[in-house]
């Protein structure tokens, strides 16, 4: 059998014959300017994955606004666009919370070099501790989300989202309780009854009822996520400076 590694082969550390691995920093200017280097890198990556999220959230308030324009300029549009941006936004969010999972371990491990080391030679409090380092260590050894999918979910909801819902939710109401208009410019089909709204807010063979009750269902989900309260602080805990 050939040395070589399959393509679909990765060598691990454990499996590597024990050799002598790069020196260490020996003194103690070596150690700062490891320290120095390392935290540019750590604010590199956590500035580009911030800058994948704030994409995402300019997407999404792109698609707002055009799909608002579209629905709202027109006075013949169905009010189904206003929902397909309700499935465009929930879709960017999901992927913006993906993206949040991987900043946030960067942001963790900055504020931890800047709590921990930064703050303390600008100005000494107390003993020096390396909890900091000792926690920096075990998150390059064996990375690790530090919050789940949902609770970033939340967070973005809560940051951006629920603001994006809300102006949609307010723009389909709009629509379904408005007259339509007909192609001479007359308003017809005036709504002066629940009934009315009801048979407005049909979507295809969905009768108008079934449509209002998803709607409604799908917003208490969004109003439940924007109001609760995670259990633990995080980085919230150490100021008022997140994101």
């Amino acid at each position: 059998m050939s040395a070589e590694l399959s393509p679909l082969t990765l060598e691990t550390e454990t499996q590597l014959p024990e050799r002598q691995g790069p020196p260490l920093p020996q003194t103690s200017q070596e150690t700062i300017n490891t320290i120095v280097h390392y935290y540019r890198g750590e604010m590199g990556r956590m500035a580009g994955w911030r800058d994948r999220i704030d994409r995402t959230s300019n997407w999404a308030i792109t698609v707002v606004a055009a799909m608002l324009s579209v629905s709202l300029s027109t006075p013949s549009s169905h009010h189904g666009v206003l929902l397909f941006a309700i499935l465009l936004i929930s879709l960017l969010l999901l992927i913006e919370a993906r993206r949040y999972r991987f900043f946030d371990v960067y942001r963790a491990r900055v504020r931890q070099l800047e709590r921990g080391y930064f703050a303390q030679i600008l100005a000494p409090e107390g003993v020096p501790s390396l909890k900091w380092s000792a926690s920096i260590a075990k998150s390059l050894r064996k990375p690790a989300f530090l919050m789940s999918y949902r609770e970033a979910v939340y967070r973005r909801l809560q940051r951006n989202y629920c603001w994006m819902y809300l102006i949609l939710l307010l723009a389909w109401a709009l629509k379904i309780s408005s007259p339509k208009i007909s192609t001479n410019g007359e308003p017809f089909g005036h709504v002066r009854s629940w009934a009315d709204v009801t048979e407005n807010a049909a979507l295809g063979p969905l009768p108008g009822w079934a449509v209002m009750i998803g709607v409604a269902l799908f917003y208490v989900l969004v109003l439940y996520a924007s109001l609760h309260k995670e259990h633990h602080e995080g980085e919230l805990a150490h100021g008022e400076v997140h994101v």
